[in-house]
């Protein structure tokens, strides 16, 4: 008896990374906006995404490792999305552009990379935070940015794993 397979499989599982690459540098990323500690968060959790997937060792920096991944902050902007009744906005797209690179040391092959990589979401402005100040949304202690990185890092690990 024969068994056909669709080649289908639960996303977020898999990888196409060579099975050499065991460790994974990720240094701190370098951020270009103006929002001062903003680098941090995105780059624990992209951290903290690939350790979750339990298959890589990941270290904060880029020697000693099978593969380095390295991402620069380009921009960071927040524009109003919808508006309650008052003409105040409520509701925010947030875009942030990196510049990514991830390559295996020993070959110095890049795996993948994107030079542009708009990440684009939208997220309820918290109440604490007054409409139109950028500084205050991006700033450090922002739950928002949390909730952004959060999605970043998942976007981020998901596209290298999985679209090799």
């Amino acid at each position: 008896m024969t068994v056909a397979s669709c080649g289908y499989a639960l996303a977020g599982r898999g990888t196409f990374l060579p099975a050499t690459i065991r460790i994974i540098g990720i240094p701190e990323f370098v951020n270009n906006t103006p929002y001062f500690g903003m680098e941090r968060p995105f780059t624990d959790r992209v951290r903290s995404e690939f350790i979750g997937r339990g298959k890589w060792e990941v270290r904060p920096v880029d020697t000693e490792v099978d593969a380095v991944l390295r991402v620069t902050i380009s921009s960071a902007s927040l524009a109003p999305a919808n508006f309650n009744d008052q003409q105040q906005a409520t509701r925010y797209t947030i875009v942030i552009t990196t510049a990514i690179q991830f390559v295996e040391v020993r070959t110095n092959k890049t795996l993948w990379e994107n030079p542009s990589m708009a990440f684009r979401e939208q997220y309820d402005l918290p109440a604490d935070t007054a409409a139109a100040d950028p500084t205050a949304f991006f700033g450090q202690a922002s739950n928002a940015v949390g909730r952004v990185a959060n999605d970043f890092a998942r976007t981020i690990v998901s596209t290298i794993l999985e679209a090799f």
